[in-house]
Protein backbone atom coordinates (compact mmCIF):
# COMPACT_ATOMS: atom_id res chain seq x y z
CA UNK A 1 0.00 0.00 0.00
CA UNK A 2 1.23 3.73 -0.92
CA UNK A 3 2.11 6.35 2.22
CA UNK A 4 -1.01 7.58 2.83
CA UNK A 5 0.91 10.96 3.46
CA UNK A 6 3.24 11.27 0.88
CA UNK A 7 0.83 10.23 -1.61
CA UNK A 8 -1.61 13.46 -1.08
CA UNK A 9 0.40 16.74 -1.66
CA UNK A 10 -2.71 18.54 -0.50
CA UNK A 11 -2.19 17.65 2.97
CA UNK A 12 1.33 19.24 2.80
CA UNK A 13 -0.73 22.51 1.06
CA UNK A 14 -2.56 23.21 4.55
CA UNK A 15 0.38 22.09 6.68
CA UNK A 16 2.47 24.99 5.12
CA UNK A 17 -0.54 27.35 5.18
CA UNK A 18 0.84 31.31 6.20
CA UNK A 19 -1.22 31.03 9.28
CA UNK A 20 0.66 27.94 11.05
CA UNK A 21 3.99 30.06 11.79
CA UNK A 22 1.64 31.72 14.28
CA UNK A 23 -0.04 28.77 15.43
CA UNK A 24 3.11 27.15 15.78
CA UNK A 25 5.25 30.43 17.57
CA UNK A 26 2.17 30.40 20.21
CA UNK A 27 1.78 26.90 20.66
CA UNK A 28 5.70 26.62 21.79
CA UNK A 29 5.47 29.57 23.64
CA UNK A 30 8.09 31.35 21.61
CA UNK A 31 10.50 27.90 21.33
CA UNK A 32 11.33 28.13 24.90
CA UNK A 33 10.52 24.76 25.44
CA UNK A 34 13.29 23.43 23.33
CA UNK A 35 16.00 23.89 26.67
CA UNK A 36 13.56 21.68 28.44
CA UNK A 37 13.23 18.99 26.42
CA UNK A 38 15.55 17.87 23.33
CA UNK A 39 12.54 17.14 20.92
CA UNK A 40 11.07 20.53 21.12
CA UNK A 41 11.78 22.62 18.18
CA UNK A 42 13.86 25.53 17.95
CA UNK A 43 12.15 27.41 15.43
CA UNK A 44 9.11 27.16 13.06
CA UNK A 45 11.20 25.16 10.15
CA UNK A 46 12.29 22.81 13.08
CA UNK A 47 8.90 22.47 14.22
CA UNK A 48 7.53 21.64 10.60
CA UNK A 49 9.68 19.64 9.84
CA UNK A 50 9.19 17.76 12.65
CA UNK A 51 5.24 17.54 12.00
CA UNK A 52 5.84 16.41 8.41
CA UNK A 53 8.11 13.33 9.43
CA UNK A 54 5.36 12.21 11.95
CA UNK A 55 2.52 12.58 9.50
CA UNK A 56 5.29 10.63 7.23
CA UNK A 57 5.29 7.82 9.82
CA UNK A 58 1.04 8.25 10.15
CA UNK A 59 0.94 7.97 6.34
CA UNK A 60 2.96 4.99 6.37
CA UNK A 61 1.49 3.14 9.11
CA UNK A 62 -2.34 3.97 8.23
CA UNK A 63 -1.40 2.85 4.54
CA UNK A 64 0.65 -0.44 5.75
CA UNK A 65 -1.54 -1.39 8.32
CA UNK A 66 -5.01 -0.06 8.82
CA UNK A 67 -6.01 0.08 5.17
CA UNK A 68 -5.24 -3.52 4.79
CA UNK A 69 -7.06 -4.78 7.67
CA UNK A 70 -10.38 -2.42 6.69
CA UNK A 71 -12.12 -4.92 4.81
CA UNK A 72 -11.36 -7.85 7.20
CA UNK A 73 -12.60 -5.35 10.51
CA UNK A 74 -15.46 -4.69 7.97
CA UNK A 75 -16.78 -7.72 8.18
CA UNK A 76 -15.89 -8.81 11.72
CA UNK A 77 -16.73 -6.21 13.77
CA UNK A 78 -16.49 -6.32 17.68
CA UNK A 79 -18.26 -8.74 19.67
CA UNK A 80 -19.82 -8.84 22.99
CA UNK A 81 -18.19 -11.52 25.45
CA UNK A 82 -18.75 -11.19 29.45
CA UNK A 83 -20.36 -7.90 29.20
CA UNK A 84 -17.31 -6.57 27.66
CA UNK A 85 -16.80 -4.87 24.01
CA UNK A 86 -13.91 -6.77 22.19
CA UNK A 87 -12.43 -5.28 18.95
CA UNK A 88 -11.94 -7.51 16.02
CA UNK A 89 -7.97 -8.28 15.69
CA UNK A 90 -7.29 -6.16 13.10
CA UNK A 91 -8.20 -3.14 15.27
CA UNK A 92 -6.14 -4.35 17.87
CA UNK A 93 -3.10 -4.71 15.54
CA UNK A 94 -4.09 -1.23 13.61
CA UNK A 95 -4.22 0.27 17.86
CA UNK A 96 -1.45 -1.32 18.25
CA UNK A 97 0.79 0.39 15.95
CA UNK A 98 -0.37 3.44 15.57
CA UNK A 99 0.39 3.35 19.60
CA UNK A 100 3.93 1.76 18.61
CA UNK A 101 4.55 5.13 15.90
CA UNK A 102 3.48 7.48 18.98
CA UNK A 103 0.81 8.67 17.09
CA UNK A 104 -1.31 9.01 20.80
CA UNK A 105 -1.58 12.39 22.40
CA UNK A 106 -0.23 14.24 19.19
CA UNK A 107 -1.97 17.85 20.58
CA UNK A 108 -1.14 17.09 24.42
CA UNK A 109 1.70 19.20 26.11
CA UNK A 110 5.23 17.48 26.18
CA UNK A 111 4.64 17.57 30.39
CA UNK A 112 2.11 14.87 29.68
CA UNK A 113 4.36 12.94 27.61
CA UNK A 114 2.31 14.50 24.74
CA UNK A 115 4.07 15.81 21.06
CA UNK A 116 2.62 19.16 21.97
CA UNK A 117 1.12 19.11 18.15
CA UNK A 118 -1.34 21.81 16.92
CA UNK A 119 -4.57 20.75 16.36
CA UNK A 120 -3.85 20.70 12.64
CA UNK A 121 -1.98 17.89 12.80
CA UNK A 122 -4.11 15.76 14.53
CA UNK A 123 -6.99 16.84 11.98
CA UNK A 124 -4.54 15.44 9.46
CA UNK A 125 -4.18 12.23 10.85
CA UNK A 126 -7.82 11.94 11.57
CA UNK A 127 -8.10 13.08 7.79
CA UNK A 128 -5.25 9.85 6.82
CA UNK A 129 -7.02 7.63 9.18
CA UNK A 130 -10.34 7.92 7.56
CA UNK A 131 -9.27 7.09 4.16
CA UNK A 132 -8.02 3.81 5.39
CA UNK A 133 -10.86 2.73 7.69
CA UNK A 134 -13.69 5.63 8.70
CA UNK A 135 -14.69 3.02 11.98
CA UNK A 136 -10.65 2.66 12.99
CA UNK A 137 -11.21 6.92 12.78
CA UNK A 138 -13.29 6.50 15.50
CA UNK A 139 -11.24 4.90 17.81
CA UNK A 140 -8.01 7.09 17.28
CA UNK A 141 -9.50 9.98 17.14
CA UNK A 142 -11.80 9.75 20.13
CA UNK A 143 -8.32 10.62 22.28
CA UNK A 144 -9.26 14.48 21.21
CA UNK A 145 -11.09 13.77 24.49
CA UNK A 146 -8.22 14.35 26.71
CA UNK A 147 -8.15 18.28 24.87
CA UNK A 148 -11.31 18.70 26.96
CA UNK A 149 -9.92 16.34 29.86
CA UNK A 150 -6.94 18.99 29.55
CA UNK A 151 -9.11 22.23 29.06
CA UNK A 152 -11.35 21.59 31.83
CA UNK A 153 -9.94 18.84 34.63
CA UNK A 154 -8.08 20.02 37.19
CA UNK A 155 -3.86 18.85 37.80
CA UNK A 156 -4.27 15.77 39.41
CA UNK A 157 -6.58 14.34 37.12
CA UNK A 158 -4.28 15.70 34.10
CA UNK A 159 -1.57 14.13 35.21
CA UNK A 160 -3.47 10.52 36.20
CA UNK A 161 -5.09 10.55 32.70
CA UNK A 162 -3.58 12.73 30.09
CA UNK A 163 -0.43 10.06 30.01
CA UNK A 164 -2.23 6.73 29.85
CA UNK A 165 -3.80 8.56 26.37
CA UNK A 166 0.00 9.20 25.00
CA UNK A 167 0.45 5.47 26.05
CA UNK A 168 -2.12 4.90 23.66
CA UNK A 169 -5.37 4.15 26.28
CA UNK A 170 -8.86 4.88 24.48
CA UNK A 171 -11.43 7.23 25.43
CA UNK A 172 -15.01 7.72 24.85
CA UNK A 173 -17.92 10.56 25.41
CA UNK A 174 -20.83 9.18 26.99
CA UNK A 175 -23.59 11.49 26.32
CA UNK A 176 -26.48 9.95 24.97
CA UNK A 177 -29.32 8.13 26.56
CA UNK A 178 -32.34 5.88 25.27
CA UNK A 179 -34.46 9.25 25.68
CA UNK A 180 -31.79 12.13 25.35
CA UNK A 181 -30.69 12.11 21.45
CA UNK A 182 -30.25 15.41 20.40
CA UNK A 183 -31.63 16.84 23.03
CA UNK A 184 -28.88 16.56 25.45
CA UNK A 185 -31.05 18.71 28.38
CA UNK A 186 -33.04 15.52 29.17
CA UNK A 187 -30.29 13.21 29.90
CA UNK A 188 -31.09 11.61 33.34
CA UNK A 189 -28.40 9.25 34.19
CA UNK A 190 -28.06 10.37 38.04
CA UNK A 191 -25.05 11.01 40.11
CA UNK A 192 -24.80 11.07 44.01
CA UNK A 193 -21.73 11.90 45.67
CA UNK A 194 -20.35 9.59 47.74
CA UNK A 195 -19.62 11.09 51.24
CA UNK A 196 -17.72 7.79 52.49
CA UNK A 197 -15.94 7.14 49.69
CA UNK A 198 -15.41 11.18 48.78
CA UNK A 199 -16.25 10.18 45.50
CA UNK A 200 -19.32 10.03 42.51
CA UNK A 201 -21.39 7.63 41.89
CA UNK A 202 -23.10 6.95 38.53
CA UNK A 203 -26.14 5.15 37.71
CA UNK A 204 -28.32 5.06 34.79
CA UNK A 205 -27.74 4.09 30.99
CA UNK A 206 -25.72 5.56 28.08
CA UNK A 207 -26.86 4.35 24.35
CA UNK A 208 -25.04 4.71 21.32
CA UNK A 209 -21.75 5.37 22.84
CA UNK A 210 -18.80 5.27 20.04
CA UNK A 211 -16.47 3.20 21.72
CA UNK A 212 -18.28 2.59 24.57
CA UNK A 213 -15.82 0.05 25.89
CA UNK A 214 -13.30 2.47 26.22
CA UNK A 215 -10.76 3.00 29.27
CA UNK A 216 -11.45 6.54 30.23
CA UNK A 217 -14.95 8.27 29.73
CA UNK A 218 -16.24 11.50 29.69
CA UNK A 219 -19.63 11.16 31.23
CA UNK A 220 -23.07 13.86 31.15
CA UNK A 221 -25.06 13.07 34.29
CA UNK A 222 -27.39 14.75 36.52
CA UNK A 223 -25.75 15.35 39.05
CA UNK A 224 -28.64 18.08 40.70
CA UNK A 225 -31.80 16.30 42.44
CA UNK A 226 -34.75 17.98 40.91
CA UNK A 227 -33.66 19.75 37.93
CA UNK A 228 -34.52 18.66 34.42
CA UNK A 229 -32.96 20.86 32.25
CA UNK A 230 -29.06 21.44 31.38
CA UNK A 231 -28.14 23.57 34.41
CA UNK A 232 -28.53 20.58 36.40
CA UNK A 233 -25.88 18.88 34.94
CA UNK A 234 -22.36 17.75 35.38
CA UNK A 235 -19.47 16.35 33.88
CA UNK A 236 -17.53 12.89 34.82
CA UNK A 237 -14.48 11.17 34.33
CA UNK A 238 -15.30 7.22 34.74
CA UNK A 239 -11.91 4.91 34.67
CA UNK A 240 -13.12 1.45 33.58
CA UNK A 241 -10.28 0.42 36.29
CA UNK A 242 -12.79 1.18 38.66
CA UNK A 243 -15.65 -0.75 37.53
CA UNK A 244 -18.93 -0.49 37.30
CA UNK A 245 -20.20 -0.47 33.97
CA UNK A 246 -21.30 -2.71 31.45
CA UNK A 247 -21.61 -3.19 27.87
CA UNK A 248 -25.64 -4.42 27.47
CA UNK A 249 -25.28 -4.74 23.80
CA UNK A 250 -23.38 -3.38 20.75
CA UNK A 251 -25.47 -1.77 18.16
CA UNK A 252 -25.47 -3.76 14.72
CA UNK A 253 -24.68 -1.17 12.23
CA UNK A 254 -24.58 -0.24 8.84
CA UNK A 255 -21.47 1.46 8.64
CA UNK A 256 -18.19 2.20 10.97
CA UNK A 257 -18.60 -1.35 11.64
CA UNK A 258 -14.85 -1.70 13.22
CA UNK A 259 -15.92 0.96 16.25
CA UNK A 260 -18.15 -0.73 18.82
CA UNK A 261 -21.05 1.55 19.23
CA UNK A 262 -22.71 0.23 22.58
CA UNK A 263 -25.32 0.99 25.16
CA UNK A 264 -23.82 0.60 28.52
CA UNK A 265 -25.39 0.74 32.66
CA UNK A 266 -24.04 2.34 34.99
CA UNK A 267 -24.40 0.50 38.41
CA UNK A 268 -23.36 2.80 41.31
CA UNK A 269 -19.98 3.23 38.69
CA UNK A 270 -17.29 5.35 40.71
CA UNK A 271 -16.57 8.32 38.79
CA UNK A 272 -14.74 12.07 39.32
CA UNK A 273 -16.45 15.21 38.95
CA UNK A 274 -14.31 17.43 35.44
CA UNK A 275 -14.71 21.21 36.18
CA UNK A 276 -17.56 22.37 37.91
CA UNK A 277 -20.76 21.55 38.89
CA UNK A 278 -23.71 22.45 36.71
CA UNK A 279 -21.70 23.50 33.52
CA UNK A 280 -21.01 19.64 32.03
CA UNK A 281 -23.65 20.71 29.06
CA UNK A 282 -23.64 24.33 29.29
CA UNK A 283 -20.36 24.78 28.64
CA UNK A 284 -18.14 21.19 28.70
CA UNK A 285 -20.14 19.40 26.52
CA UNK A 286 -20.38 22.13 24.04
CA UNK A 287 -16.74 22.61 23.97
CA UNK A 288 -16.20 18.59 23.73
CA UNK A 289 -18.82 18.60 20.63
CA UNK A 290 -16.97 21.86 18.57
CA UNK A 291 -13.68 18.91 19.27
CA UNK A 292 -15.67 16.36 18.09
CA UNK A 293 -17.29 17.84 14.82
CA UNK A 294 -14.05 19.00 13.51
CA UNK A 295 -13.20 15.56 13.87
CA UNK A 296 -16.01 14.39 12.04
CA UNK A 297 -15.26 17.09 9.29
CA UNK A 298 -11.65 15.01 9.13
CA UNK A 299 -13.60 11.70 9.27
CA UNK A 300 -16.09 13.02 6.12
CA UNK A 301 -12.77 14.57 4.49
CA UNK A 302 -10.88 11.08 4.74
CA UNK A 303 -14.46 9.26 3.21
CA UNK A 304 -14.24 11.71 -0.06
CA UNK A 305 -10.98 11.25 -0.59
CA UNK A 306 -11.60 7.44 -0.36
CA UNK A 307 -14.22 7.78 -2.74
CA UNK A 308 -12.55 10.14 -5.17
CA UNK A 309 -9.50 7.33 -5.59
CA UNK A 310 -12.24 4.64 -5.97
CA UNK A 311 -13.93 6.18 -8.61
CA UNK A 312 -10.81 7.42 -10.42
CA UNK A 313 -9.04 4.83 -10.38
CA UNK A 314 -12.44 2.56 -11.88
CA UNK A 315 -13.18 4.84 -14.26
CA UNK A 316 -9.46 4.70 -15.79
CA UNK A 317 -9.45 1.12 -16.15
CA UNK A 318 -13.43 0.15 -17.10
CA UNK A 319 -14.35 -0.36 -20.29
CA UNK A 320 -17.35 0.05 -22.79
CA UNK A 321 -18.21 0.45 -25.75
CA UNK A 322 -14.59 0.68 -26.43
CA UNK A 323 -13.26 3.22 -24.46
CA UNK A 324 -12.54 3.90 -20.97
CA UNK A 325 -15.70 5.00 -19.32
CA UNK A 326 -13.44 8.21 -18.13
CA UNK A 327 -13.96 9.36 -21.11
CA UNK A 328 -18.04 9.75 -21.34
CA UNK A 329 -19.02 13.25 -20.03
CA UNK A 330 -21.35 11.73 -17.63
CA UNK A 331 -18.81 10.00 -15.98
CA UNK A 332 -16.01 13.30 -15.89
CA UNK A 333 -18.52 15.11 -14.87
CA UNK A 334 -19.39 12.83 -11.81
CA UNK A 335 -15.51 12.25 -11.28
CA UNK A 336 -14.57 16.21 -11.42
CA UNK A 337 -17.73 16.66 -9.14
CA UNK A 338 -16.10 14.06 -6.35
CA UNK A 339 -12.81 15.97 -6.77
CA UNK A 340 -14.40 19.66 -6.74
CA UNK A 341 -16.18 18.79 -3.41
CA UNK A 342 -13.02 16.85 -1.83
CA UNK A 343 -10.89 19.66 -2.50
CA UNK A 344 -13.89 21.98 -0.84
CA UNK A 345 -14.56 19.90 2.01
CA UNK A 346 -10.30 19.69 3.05
CA UNK A 347 -9.87 23.67 2.44
CA UNK A 348 -12.97 24.40 5.17
CA UNK A 349 -11.54 21.81 7.27
CA UNK A 350 -8.00 23.39 7.77
CA UNK A 351 -9.52 26.72 7.77
CA UNK A 352 -11.50 25.66 10.78
CA UNK A 353 -8.91 23.55 12.32
CA UNK A 354 -6.29 26.87 11.93
CA UNK A 355 -9.09 29.26 13.62
CA UNK A 356 -9.16 26.43 16.17
CA UNK A 357 -5.80 26.53 17.24
CA UNK A 358 -5.53 29.70 17.08
CA UNK A 359 -8.08 30.40 20.08
CA UNK A 360 -7.68 26.80 21.87
CA UNK A 361 -3.89 28.34 22.48
CA UNK A 362 -4.45 31.96 23.17
CA UNK A 363 -7.02 30.62 26.13
CA UNK A 364 -4.17 28.44 26.99
CA UNK A 365 -1.40 31.40 27.36
CA UNK A 366 -4.09 33.35 29.65
CA UNK A 367 -3.78 30.59 32.19
CA UNK A 368 -0.12 31.70 32.29
CA UNK A 369 -0.44 35.37 31.91
CA UNK A 370 -2.37 38.01 30.94
CA UNK A 371 -2.73 38.47 27.51
CA UNK A 372 -1.58 41.82 25.72
CA UNK A 373 -4.04 43.95 23.37
CA UNK A 374 -3.25 41.96 20.25
CA UNK A 375 -3.17 38.77 21.53
CA UNK A 376 -6.51 39.52 22.94
CA UNK A 377 -7.84 40.61 19.58
CA UNK A 378 -6.74 37.41 17.90
CA UNK A 379 -8.50 35.51 20.47
CA UNK A 380 -11.87 37.42 19.97
CA UNK A 381 -11.75 37.24 16.49
CA UNK A 382 -10.70 33.07 15.67
CA UNK A 383 -13.10 32.27 18.64
CA UNK A 384 -15.79 33.87 16.95
CA UNK A 385 -14.56 31.97 13.56
CA UNK A 386 -14.04 28.60 14.97
CA UNK A 387 -17.76 28.77 16.46
CA UNK A 388 -19.08 30.07 13.12
CA UNK A 389 -16.97 27.56 11.29
CA UNK A 390 -17.42 24.65 12.82
CA UNK A 391 -21.42 23.71 12.05
CA UNK A 392 -21.05 25.24 8.33
CA UNK A 393 -18.35 22.82 7.77
CA UNK A 394 -19.34 19.88 9.63
CA UNK A 395 -22.65 20.18 7.36
CA UNK A 396 -20.82 20.71 4.00
CA UNK A 397 -18.37 18.08 4.59
CA UNK A 398 -20.28 15.55 5.77
CA UNK A 399 -23.04 16.48 3.02
CA UNK A 400 -20.50 15.60 0.52
CA UNK A 401 -19.23 12.60 1.65
CA UNK A 402 -22.41 11.19 1.28
CA UNK A 403 -23.08 12.55 -2.19
CA UNK A 404 -19.13 11.41 -3.19
CA UNK A 405 -19.83 8.13 -1.79
CA UNK A 406 -22.97 8.17 -3.78
CA UNK A 407 -21.27 9.03 -6.90
CA UNK A 408 -18.52 6.64 -6.21
CA UNK A 409 -21.00 3.99 -6.27
CA UNK A 410 -22.60 5.14 -9.52
CA UNK A 411 -18.86 5.12 -11.34
CA UNK A 412 -18.96 1.45 -10.45
CA UNK A 413 -22.18 0.51 -11.47
CA UNK A 414 -23.94 -2.66 -10.84
CA UNK A 415 -20.23 -3.65 -9.42
CA UNK A 416 -20.36 -0.37 -6.49
CA UNK A 417 -23.36 -2.72 -5.46
CA UNK A 418 -20.72 -5.49 -4.53
CA UNK A 419 -19.10 -6.14 -1.72
CA UNK A 420 -16.08 -6.61 -4.22
CA UNK A 421 -15.39 -3.15 -4.66
CA UNK A 422 -14.00 -0.94 -1.22
CA UNK A 423 -16.59 1.47 -2.48
CA UNK A 424 -19.83 -0.37 -0.81
CA UNK A 425 -18.25 0.19 2.44
CA UNK A 426 -16.94 3.67 1.74
CA UNK A 427 -20.99 4.21 1.00
CA UNK A 428 -22.20 3.10 4.29
CA UNK A 429 -19.36 4.41 6.08
CA UNK A 430 -20.33 7.64 5.28
CA UNK A 431 -24.27 8.25 5.98
CA UNK A 432 -23.41 8.24 9.88
CA UNK A 433 -21.24 11.28 9.60
CA UNK A 434 -24.34 13.60 8.80
CA UNK A 435 -26.07 12.32 11.54
CA UNK A 436 -23.52 11.66 14.71
CA UNK A 437 -22.50 14.85 16.71
CA UNK A 438 -25.58 16.43 15.55
CA UNK A 439 -27.09 16.06 12.60
CA UNK A 440 -27.13 18.67 9.42
CA UNK A 441 -30.22 20.05 10.79
CA UNK A 442 -28.40 21.00 13.82
CA UNK A 443 -25.96 22.18 12.17
CA UNK A 444 -27.75 24.56 10.05
CA UNK A 445 -29.77 26.04 13.30
CA UNK A 446 -25.91 26.97 15.02
CA UNK A 447 -25.15 28.01 12.01
CA UNK A 448 -27.61 30.22 11.26
CA UNK A 449 -27.16 32.57 13.98
CA UNK A 450 -24.01 33.46 12.33
CA UNK A 451 -25.99 34.02 8.82
CA UNK A 452 -27.99 36.61 11.12
CA UNK A 453 -25.24 38.81 13.08
CA UNK A 454 -23.06 39.07 9.25
CA UNK A 455 -20.04 36.25 10.39
CA UNK A 456 -19.93 34.63 6.94
CA UNK A 457 -20.50 37.77 5.17
CA UNK A 458 -17.94 39.70 7.00
CA UNK A 459 -15.68 37.09 6.19
CA UNK A 460 -16.15 36.65 2.92
CA UNK A 461 -15.59 40.17 2.63
CA UNK A 462 -12.06 39.43 3.95
CA UNK A 463 -11.59 36.51 1.57
CA UNK A 464 -12.91 38.85 -1.39
CA UNK A 465 -10.37 42.06 -0.33
CA UNK A 466 -7.42 39.64 -0.56
CA UNK A 467 -5.37 40.50 -3.82
CA UNK A 468 -4.62 37.06 -5.78
CA UNK A 469 -3.01 35.70 -9.02
CA UNK A 470 -4.61 38.10 -12.14
CA UNK A 471 -5.55 34.33 -13.50
CA UNK A 472 -8.27 34.20 -10.71
CA UNK A 473 -9.64 37.50 -11.51
CA UNK A 474 -12.76 35.73 -13.61
CA UNK A 475 -14.01 33.37 -10.61
CA UNK A 476 -12.89 35.79 -8.16
CA UNK A 477 -15.74 38.54 -10.23
CA UNK A 478 -18.68 35.50 -9.93
CA UNK A 479 -17.54 34.99 -6.40
CA UNK A 480 -18.37 38.39 -5.43
CA UNK A 481 -21.25 38.58 -7.52
CA UNK A 482 -22.72 35.25 -5.62
CA UNK A 483 -21.57 37.19 -2.19
CA UNK A 484 -24.32 40.07 -3.56
CA UNK A 485 -26.85 37.66 -3.55
CA UNK A 486 -26.26 36.36 -0.42
CA UNK A 487 -26.15 39.93 0.52
CA UNK A 488 -29.33 40.46 -0.56
CA UNK A 489 -31.27 37.53 0.33
CA UNK A 490 -29.90 37.86 4.03
CA UNK A 491 -32.10 40.66 5.32
CA UNK A 492 -35.40 39.22 2.87
CA UNK A 493 -35.79 36.63 5.44
CA UNK A 494 -33.90 38.19 8.35
CA UNK A 495 -35.73 41.29 8.25
CA UNK A 496 -39.34 39.32 8.37
CA UNK A 497 -39.35 38.46 12.32
CA UNK A 498 -40.97 35.52 11.70
CA UNK A 499 -39.32 32.56 13.52
CA UNK A 500 -40.73 30.36 11.78
CA UNK A 501 -39.75 31.36 7.99
CA UNK A 502 -36.47 32.40 9.41
CA UNK A 503 -36.41 28.40 10.47
CA UNK A 504 -37.75 27.12 7.04
CA UNK A 505 -35.08 29.28 4.73
CA UNK A 506 -32.51 28.78 7.46
CA UNK A 507 -31.12 25.82 5.33
CA UNK A 508 -31.15 27.71 2.02
CA UNK A 509 -29.43 30.38 3.86
CA UNK A 510 -26.76 28.49 5.50
CA UNK A 511 -25.90 26.31 2.36
CA UNK A 512 -25.58 29.63 0.38
CA UNK A 513 -23.00 30.71 2.55
CA UNK A 514 -21.17 27.44 2.54
CA UNK A 515 -20.86 27.76 -1.39
CA UNK A 516 -19.56 30.89 -1.54
CA UNK A 517 -16.68 30.79 1.32
CA UNK A 518 -15.74 26.74 -0.04
CA UNK A 519 -15.27 28.50 -3.04
CA UNK A 520 -13.43 31.32 -2.08
CA UNK A 521 -11.40 29.14 0.32
CA UNK A 522 -10.35 27.09 -3.12
CA UNK A 523 -9.77 30.38 -5.01
CA UNK A 524 -6.55 31.19 -1.84
CA UNK A 525 -5.87 27.68 -2.54
CA UNK A 526 -5.48 28.05 -6.37
CA UNK A 527 -3.75 31.14 -5.17
CA UNK A 528 -0.44 29.40 -3.58
CA UNK A 529 -0.83 26.84 -6.01
CA UNK A 530 -1.90 27.73 -8.67
CA UNK A 531 -1.94 24.00 -11.12
CA UNK A 532 -3.10 21.69 -7.91
CA UNK A 533 -6.57 23.53 -7.45
CA UNK A 534 -7.16 25.50 -10.45
CA UNK A 535 -9.51 22.73 -11.74
CA UNK A 536 -11.51 22.47 -8.52
CA UNK A 537 -11.80 25.94 -8.22
CA UNK A 538 -13.12 26.17 -11.38
CA UNK A 539 -15.71 23.16 -10.91
CA UNK A 540 -16.70 24.21 -7.44
CA UNK A 541 -17.32 27.51 -8.50
CA UNK A 542 -19.66 27.06 -11.29
CA UNK A 543 -21.65 24.95 -9.54
CA UNK A 544 -21.93 26.89 -6.71
CA UNK A 545 -23.09 29.76 -8.84
CA UNK A 546 -25.37 27.29 -9.94
CA UNK A 547 -27.19 26.48 -6.43
CA UNK A 548 -26.44 29.76 -5.43
CA UNK A 549 -28.99 30.89 -7.94
CA UNK A 550 -31.55 28.53 -7.42
CA UNK A 551 -31.29 29.55 -3.95
CA UNK A 552 -32.09 33.27 -4.38
CA UNK A 553 -34.86 32.45 -6.98
CA UNK A 554 -36.49 29.99 -4.43
CA UNK A 555 -36.11 32.80 -1.67
CA UNK A 556 -37.87 35.60 -4.09
CA UNK A 557 -40.58 33.49 -4.98
CA UNK A 558 -41.75 32.00 -1.94
CA UNK A 559 -44.31 33.61 -0.34
CA UNK A 560 -44.73 33.45 3.56
CA UNK A 561 -48.75 32.33 2.94
CA UNK A 562 -46.93 29.08 1.29
CA UNK A 563 -45.72 27.90 4.07
CA UNK A 564 -48.82 25.94 5.49
CA UNK A 565 -48.30 24.37 2.14
CA UNK A 566 -45.41 22.59 3.03
CA UNK A 567 -46.76 21.05 6.07
CA UNK A 568 -48.03 17.78 6.50
CA UNK A 569 -51.65 16.73 7.34
CA UNK A 570 -52.59 14.27 9.75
Amino acid sequence: MANFYLDNPSLKHHLQHPLMKRIVELKERNYTEAAKYDYAPVDFEDAIDSYEKVMEIAGEVIGETVAPNAEDVDAQGPQMINNRAIYAPGTVENLKATTQAGLMGLSMPRRYNGLNFPMVTFIMTSDIAARADAGFCNLWALQDCAETLYEFGDEEQRRQFIPRVCEGETMSMDLTEPDAGSDLQAVMLKATYDEAENCWRLNGVKRFITNGDADIHLVLARSEEGTKDGRGLSMFIYDKRDGGVNVRRIENKMGIKGSPTCELTYKNAKAKLCGQRKLGLIRYVMSLMNGARLGIMAQATGLSEAAYREALAYAKERKQFGKTIIEFPAVYEMVSNIKARLDASRAILYETARFVDMYKVLEDIEKERKLDETEKAELKKYKKLADAFTPLGKAMTTEYANQNAYDCVQVHGGSGFMKDYPCERIYRDARITNIYEGTTQLQVVAAIRHVLIGVYLSQMKVYQSMTLNPALDGLKVRLAKMTEIYEQITPQVADTKDNEYIDFQARRLVECAGHIILGYLLLLDADRNYEAFIHSAEVYIQSGETEVYKIQSFIHRFNRDQLDSWKIKA
